[in-house]
């Protein structure tokens, strides 16, 4: 025994002899390779929990590409305890305490699926499970309440309510996708075309995701039964969801991998904020900005919380300007996370005839303005104050959005930017308010019927010419896009389109004089 202790010895020795020689030869390798030994299981996932593996088991047969998704996401890698260590500025969810979640299991398909069954239509047993096929802002809000807060409170979760709710919304949608016929020479419009609407306009804002009943579904492997789920796909940032709320946080993280990467770029808000009414990522493109995203962006950190300009990324996006919560060198907050997406801005600037004040709340089709119209300006452009923000919130809130500006420019810079943007978008209201003028004058003469305000072919033109063009020219405003401010779709249609409506109109009153 004596000479094997002795034996043993002299190896183990000699073993730290060749180490020691090793690690002076190939330093870096020696390092990796006692690494590699005595790895830390504190990095080691959490577990996942029994419910979300029995998900796992069959879905990686049946939907490999979701369980890939998951697989890439945080919430396979983070337990709901793991992240309420975080500090505050580092933190990803809002909640001290998860009711209803394990802590200490990785955030599955079981954990999100499996919640708040009791107030969802749409839940149904699945293979020993009670679960729901919609995960909705309230099931988020299990552990992002301040983010699902903030949402509601916005445009956002309002937006299938915005186009329903207010009569001339719900005309002008219903208007513009009417199944048209030829009837004795004439259009004769023959109701909505309803699948065209739910995948245009209600594409982005939203469905009612409702259930009728059941039904089987044959999948590659079984049949299995599902609720029957009504206007469903739709991923609409308003969505009417199963269990009654509404909202789809999905709309800007996809499911199932919910990436912050993915939601912070302008792709995603390039869904819906498209030209020619909201041409918000053609603007940016054409931006200072958008031309250092295109040549740089591959190199960015957009993961990252909280996200430091200058060292995560060099120029802001919409997520920058909008929503991100944002830090200085030091870690110290710039500005807050929202998820309230109008909260920083004091103007809004498209969707209607004129720019004005943002309105105190989402719910914008219970404004009435001085003519008794769901709109926050009159057709002379005067605002309906008592349900728009204030002066004083104006500023607090053109302050907030110097505050992103000031990571990189000077106060100057930011001041002098912001003022010539108020005086272009009352220049083109100018313009809106002569337009509108004389669309009041042809329907005062007869010329057009004013019932509904956009189905004759002057009114279509003087739609397209606030809807479309006066949008392009404050968006270019708004994002430095000079060509959007001039030529494409800026001042060369505002003068253009304002000349030919004159002709038009002139051309109408000939043809009424002459008893055509």
């Amino acid at each position: 025994m004596t000479g094997y202790c002795t034996h043993q010895r002299v190896e183990n020795l000699a073993m730290i002899f060749g180490l020691f020689l090793f690690s002076l030869v190939f330093p870096g390798m020696s390092q990796l390779t006692i690494a590699a030994g005595s790895a830390d299981k504190s990095n080691q996932p959490p577990p996942i929990s029994k419910s979300t593996q029995d998900c796992l088991d069959c879905h990686k047969d049946e939907t490999p590409g979701i369980v890939a998704d998951w697989r890439n996401s945080r919430h396979s890698r983070m337990s709901v305890l793991q992240a309420l260590k975080q500090t505050n500025i580092n933190r990803r969810i809002s909640v001290e305490k998860a009711p209803g979640m394990s802590g200490n299991v990785v955030v599955g398909c079981y954990e999100c699926h499996g919640l708040n069954t009791e107030r969802h239509k749409d839940s149904f047993d699945h293979n020993d499970y009670r679960i729901n096929i919609v995960v909705s802002p309230p099931d988020c809000a299990t552990c992002h309440p301040t983010e699902v807060d903030q949402f509601a409170h916005g445009k956002k979760a309002s937006a299938i309510a915005i186009l329903e709710k207010n009569p001339l919304y719900h005309q002008l949608v219903d208007t513009l996708t009417q199944q048209k016929i030829l009837e004795n020479g004439e259009l004769v419009p023959r109701g909505p075309a309803s699948m065209s609407q739910s995948k245009s306009c209600f594409a982005c804002h939203g469905t009612h995701v409702g259930v009728d009943g059941m039904k089987t579904v044959e999948t590659e492997f079984d049949e299995v039964t599902v609720p029957n789920l009504t206007n469903w796909p739709n991923q609409g940032v308003g969505r009417h969801n199963p269990d009654g709320s509404f909202g789809s946080c999905t709309a800007c993280h996809p499911r199932h991998s919910f990436s912050i990467e993915i939601a912070r770029k302008p792709y995603t808000c390039a869904q819906c904020h498209l030209a020619p009414d909201v041409p918000a990522w053609e603007v940016f493109k054409e931006s200072k900005h958008g031309n250092i995203f295109l040549s740089q962006s591959a190199k960015w950190n957009w993961d990252k919380v909280p996200w430091q300009p200058g060292r995560d990324f060099q120029t802001p996006t919409c997520s920058a300007c909008h929503n991100a919560l944002l830090a200085n060198g030091e870690g110290e907050a710039i500005i807050e996370r929202t998820h309230d997406f109008g909260s920083r801005l004091w103007v809004r600037i498209f969707g209607l005839p004129y720019s004005h004040p943002q309105p105190k709340d989402g719910k914008t089709w219970q404004i009435r303005n001085d003519d008794g119209l769901p709109l926050p300006v009159t057709f002379e452009g005067k605002p309906a104050s008592s349900y728009l923000i204030s002066a004083s919130e104006q500023e607090t809130r053109q302050k907030q959005m110097k505050q992103v500006c000031g990571s990189c420019h000077s106060t100057n810079w930011s001041d002098q930017f912001f003022k010539q943007m108020d005086q272009g978008n009352q220049e083109v209201d100018k313009m809106v308010l002569t337009a509108t003028r004389m669309m009041q004058k042809a329907w005062k003469a007869g010329l057009a019927d004013p019932a509904n305000p956009f189905d004759e072919s002057l009114e279509l033109h003087w739609l397209r010419y606030w809807l479309f063009y006066a949008s392009s020219t404050r968006y270019g405003m708004a994002m430095s896009g000079p060509d959007y401010i001039g030529f494409k779709y800026g001042w060369w249609s505002l003068t253009h389109d304002l000349t030919t409506f004159k002709d038009k109109i002139r051309d109408k009153e000939q043809q009424k004089s002459a008893g055509k």
